[in-house]
């Protein structure tokens, strides 16, 4: 029976891996960096994914793109989230990856007892990356849909996102995580989550993150399982490790439940920290929008 369910889960995946293989080739994606006047020209860099047909529509004014928000785990690049920001874009969704550190960047410092380990510095700086590359996306894509955003992370971004829909609610549709591991879930039913969760000797989630099952049930909060390490949740990871991820995240935004492995054929309460400082959207400067030149979604892989 176990053989059965692991043949069943491997051609699952190699079905995904089919699927998302042959829709990339539809999808665009194009590097962008904004220079925010407010914070000394600090370069805010995104990786725009989106469906080159969907893109054509809101481009006409017939649609209005769903919009994700991709955030990245520490130390790692806004690009290292292809197969993340590929389902998004096949799902019609403009997925918007963002660069929050840089290398000019004071180190980060850790301290046991402080809140989120010390890490609300860089949470809200994240923050801060969020709210301004939106309102310059604005300008680039006016036709998307920014008031109904679905905030998405891994690690790091994971709590990235999560503080995100906690300070602003109404501007969230729905979060997805991938291991975080600092920051608490929100429980007050306002959009569903989505959290997949590793097995890992290394990375282990802060007493207080998770809360009980019970708790989750009523709140709309699906967790998974996965077994996969904490690193393996980017492109860097395992092909099943990616491919088991995407058919759920898949699934999660067909708003089908339970979450599980699917087939995919190949054709077609936080306790509040306290405020975030301040953003007050400015005119745009002359540095503003420059483009720093594309990329095609096969390099990004």
């Amino acid at each position: 029976m176990k053989r059965g369910i692991t043949v069943l889960v491997s051609l699952s995946a190699v079905l995904t891996v089919a699927y998302f293989t042959t829709t990339k080739w539809a999808i665009r994606h194009e590097t962008l960096t904004f220079n925010d006047p407010a914070r000394d020209n600090r370069p805010v860099a995104v990786d725009i994914a989106v469906r080159r047909d969907k893109e054509m529509q809101a481009n006409a004014g017939m649609i209005k793109l769903p919009v994700a928000i991709l955030n990245h785990g520490n130390t790692v690049k806004f690009t290292e989230y292809s197969f993340l920001a590929n389902v998004f874009a096949a799902r019609g969704y403009m997925a918007i990856s963002i660069q929050h550190d840089l290398p000019t960047d004071p180190p980060m410092v850790t301290k046991v007892g402080e809140l989120y380990v010390g890490r609300l510095p860089q949470i809200q700086r994240g923050i801060a990356n969020i709210r301004f590359a939106v309102e310059e996306m604005k300008k680039v894509e006016p036709n998307a849909d920014y008031d109904h955003l679905t905030v998405v992370g891994h690690s790091m971004g994971g709590d990235i996102s999560m503080y995100f829909a906690k300070m602003h609610p109404d501007q969230i549709k729905k979060v997805v995580t991938l291991d975080n591991l600092r920051v608490p879930f929100i429980t007050d039913g306002r959009f569903k989550i989505l959290s997949f969760r590793s097995k890992d000797p290394v990375f282990k989630t802060d007493p207080g993150v998770m809360p009980s099952k019970e708790v989750r049930e009523k709140s709309g909060i699906e967790v998974v399982q996965t077994g996969f390490q904490h690193n393996d949740m980017r492109d860097t990871g395992p092909d099943v490790a990616k491919a088991s991820i995407q058919g759920m995240l898949d699934k999660f935004l067909e708003d089908e439940s339970p979450l599980r492995p699917v087939e995919i054929k190949a054709s077609p309460d936080l306790t509040d920290p306290g405020p975030v400082a301040p953003y007050v959207p400015v005119a745009p400067t002359p540095q503003m929008g420059k483009r720093v030149g594309s990329a095609s979604s096969a390099a990004q892989q």
